[in-house]
């Protein structure tokens, strides 16, 4: 009978200390620290109305719903107690403010007439592409996946389901387009004007992946998706944004094949049909520092959505007139 109540107490002391450590690890679990003493900020609710740039801009009724997700802004940084992030903290008023820089100069031209909106999300800091391991870009995106995601849901729910939309991305606001793509519903297909995927690549798992995904091949067609990504030649193509690739389209004469064409009277803007990038010549690109000694060196990278600015005006009017007429 000692024996028995002795290994009793020793089986609820064990049992006790279990739970403990069970309430320890679901402690640390919840919340916003990792087991590597990181911190993953909060995640945005999309339904709280900071958390959204917004510019409506379509007073007739003849526009499109524009959904931009932005570039990378942030650097690691670390908390007051001592803990490392790599993500955007869409809380931290300076964090928004930085992406407004961007998102701002956007919607001054795909806004234009439409109605615009672009989430902050927790994007991945520079730290995670500059390792141009494929990876380590992959594990780091799933937090902001989550986010644009769930952001792309909150974007239907809010719209005139009717309504033509278009995807828009910059650099790893691009790649936020490809996996919008891959997870959008096909139904929702033949409401979208197109997709613009600029500075980064869609790859061919990427087009194996969905049929969502569909090469523009001219200045007008709809349901495409446009991808381009700039250089002074091919030995400057960064792999981490731009091979392999899948498709390529000239934003200035809207070709896919060799065919060059002008921009600004001194430029010349031509499509590598081996290599599926933009080779650019007379363009310095001088007002674009190096990014971390692996971007803007050699590619064009932080001037994809501001050298064909004009272009991509137009182009995004002439697409959505097509789209209205194809209704007719």
């Amino acid at each position: 009978m000692i024996l028995k109540n002795y290994t009793e107490q020793i089986v609820k002391r064990y049992n006790i200390i279990a739970c403990l450590i069970l309430a320890v690890l679901a402690a640390a679990c919840k919340g916003n620290d990792t087991q590597m003493g990181q911190y993953i900020p909060d995640a945005p609710d999309y339904t709280d109305t900071e958390m959204w740039y917004v510019s409506e801009n379509d007073k007739t009724g003849n526009g499109a719903d524009v959904l931009y997700f932005v570039s990378t802004w942030e650097v690691d940084w670390t908390t007051e107690d001592g803990r490392i992030c790599h993500y955007a903290d869409v809380y931290n008023p300076q964090h928004r403010a930085d992406m407004d820089k961007e998102i701002s100069r956007i919607a001054g031209y795909m806004g234009e007439d439409n109605n615009f909106y672009s989430p902050y999300y927790r994007h991945t800091t520079i730290e995670a592409w500059e390792t141009l391991n494929e990876d380590t870009v992959r594990s780091r995106f799933r937090i902001p996946n989550d986010d644009i995601q769930n952001a792309f849901k909150e974007f239907l729910r809010r719209r005139n389901p009717q309504r033509p939309f278009i995807l828009a991305g910059f650099s790893q606001g691009a790649k936020a387009v490809v996996e919008v793509l891959k997870a959008m519903p096909e139904d929702l297909h033949k409401y979208m004007v197109a997709a613009y995927v600029l500075g980064y690549k869609v790859t061919p798992g990427d087009v194996s992946a969905t049929p969502n995904i569909k090469a523009a091949q001219r200045a007008d067609d709809t349901g495409v998706t446009i991808c381009y990504n700039s250089v002074s030649d091919i030995r400057y193509i960064q792999p981490i944004v731009a091979e392999p690739c899948a498709m390529c389209i000239n934003p200035v004469n809207w070709r896919t094949d060799a065919t060059p064409a002008t921009l600004s009277d001194t430029i010349t803007v031509s499509v590598d049909t081996n290599h599926h990038v933009l080779i650019v010549k007379g363009f310095s690109g001088d007002g674009y520092a190096p990014i971390r000694g692996f971007l803007n060196v050699g590619d064009f990278h932080g001037a994809e959505p501001w050298l064909y600015e004009e272009c991509l005006r137009e182009n995004i009017r002439t697409r959505i007139a097509a789209y209205y007429r194809q209704q007719i």
